[in-house]
């Protein structure tokens, strides 16, 4: 089961990010509307229920507040799952979104690194700067220790893009995370890193 909270409070963000059990409530709130509905789209779709809040400096724009969400999202992501320990480890997912197709695949290994390939069209969805997905995914994968692959194969709607990616990120974690048929740690040097 997949639980944790984790704190991280700057002078530029305020953010509380709790992993809650199976039944939990999800609640999201960021401040940026966009951004509530991916992390919304991340909860429901990876069947993690999230309750995320985020106070941060937006009169100056979003990125503080969605790279450091990230952060602490991946921090409570690292801490839920400990060791990373008896876990499938690998999970990959194609997501559909009307015209768009996205693409994720990860291994929850403790050798994070992001790969990062979508070409946007418009530089705002909303109040949300488009060029912050690709924030939000590094801070996140570097901090819960994931190596991470994030494309988007085709696509014109910036929406459908970008939704289509934190749908994808979604399903392959909740592939990677479940448990291991064996229970054992799935690495020939017996340990993750």
């Amino acid at each position: 089961m997949i639980t944790a909270t984790v704190t991280r409070t700057s002078k530029e963000t305020d953010i509380t990010v709790k992993l809650l059990p199976q039944d939990g409530k999800m609640e999201i709130s960021t401040g940026i509307g966009f951004f509530d509905h991916m992390l919304t789209a991340l909860s429901m779709h990876s069947g993690i229920p999230m309750k995320i809040h985020a106070v941060g400096d937006i009169h100056v724009d979003a990125h503080h507040t969605v790279e450091d969400t990230g952060i602490v999202l991946g921090q409570a992501f690292a801490k839920a799952l400990g060791d990373k320990s008896g876990i499938v480890r690998y999970g990959s997912a194609y997501i559909p979104m009307d015209e768009s197709l996205a693409f994720c695949s990860l291994d929850i290994c403790n050798r994070p690194f992001l790969v990062f390939n979508a070409d946007f069209t418009n530089p705002m969805i909303g109040a949300y700067d488009t060029c912050l997905t690709e924030e939000f995914m590094r801070a996140f994968a570097f901090n819960a220790g994931i190596t991470l692959h994030c494309n988007v194969l085709y696509g014109k709607n910036d929406h459908h893009k970008t939704e289509a990616l934190y749908k994808a990120l979604a399903h392959a974690l909740k592939i990677a995370s479940a448990p291991a048929e064996s229970g054992k740690t799935l690495s020939t040097k017996g340990i993750l890193g």
